[in-house]
């Protein structure tokens, strides 16, 4: 497949510190790639600079077989952006924001195509500066998408959401993969990341700590099952290959009854964390 984003040894400082620290990164034609990371791991700057908004120091980056840092209005135009803020347009309606910015594309979607897909038709005749945080953030993403981008980036899309609202936008992020957009999106939920994309990659200290699915980040499709319990006043954890040997083990023990039994095995919040503390939280 063809490679939608391809970097090498992506570089960007700012004075002594490096915040994006010799960055690999393919996404290819029609995925959904997730960045993790935490906050100051580089994630937003990577972004930035993919879209043209942010030079860099070194590297070499290709976004749509061009260079971002020289590309022009034509590239621009097959881009869809959500930032991580806005506050712009305070003094238009919801609608009249989508008919402007439809405007600059040859092909936009429909104005009700768009707010119904965004679950902002209800809103369509407010002023932008009388919506609530989510509701803001769901005409950003409208805004992002009203050109029919072949490359959409989703910084944070869904901060302020709540749970109905998340579920809206993960089934408008699942239409736009079925129409083959490609998408990379950054998020703090890793619920989010395993719910929409196909790979997801862990950024700490502006270096890549993992390039993976969300199956198989860490040792989440390993044989290894964590077994918990109380024993003496204290929780015990052990990771076991054979976790009914482990548990027989421990009733004959303890006499039948296991205190606070727990079996599991890693979810991605474990693998995610574990990766950070191995690539440097910050």
């Amino acid at each position: 497949m063809e490679n939608v984003v391809d970097v090498k040894g992506l570089t960007r400082r700012y004075g002594d510190f490096c915040a994006v620290d010799g960055l690999d990164l393919v996404v290819t034609q029609g995925e959904c790639l997730a960045v993790l990371g935490p906050n100051g791991a580089g994630k937003t700057t990577t972004i930035e600079i993919l879209e043209g908004y942010r030079y860099r120091d070194a590297g070499d980056v290709h976004v749509l077989g061009m260079d971002p840092a020289t590309a022009d209005r034509r590239w621009r135009a097959r881009l869809g952006i959500v930032l991580q803020s806005a506050s712009d347009l305070g003094d238009l309606t919801v609608r009249e924001s989508i008919q402007h910015f439809a405007r600059f594309y040859s092909h936009p979607r429909g104005t009700s195509e768009v707010l119904d897909i965004t679950g902002l038709a209800d809103k369509s005749d407010a002023r932008n500066s009388s919506l609530s945080g989510g509701q803001r953030r769901r005409l950003d993403v409208a805004l992002g998408i009203v050109g029919r981008p072949e490359l959409l980036f989703l910084d944070e899309p869904t901060t302020g959401f709540d749970p109905e609202a998340r579920q809206v936008f993960w089934q408008l992020i699942h239409r736009l993969k079925s129409e083959g957009t490609t998408i990379v999106l950054t998020t703090h939920y890793l619920e989010e990341a395993d719910a929409l994309a196909d790979r997801v990659v862990v950024i700490a200290r502006g270096r890549k700590v993992a390039d993976t699915t969300p199956a198989l980040l860490g040792r989440r499709t390993s044989d290894d099952v964590r077994v918990s319990w109380w024993e003496g006043n204290e929780r015990h954890d052990e990771l076991t290959r054979t976790p009914t040997a482990l548990i027989a083990s421990l009733a004959q023990r303890l006499g039948g009854e296991i205190p606070h039994l727990e079996v599991s095995r890693p979810t991605l919040e474990q693998a995610y964390l574990e990766l950070l503390d191995g690539g440097g939280r910050t």
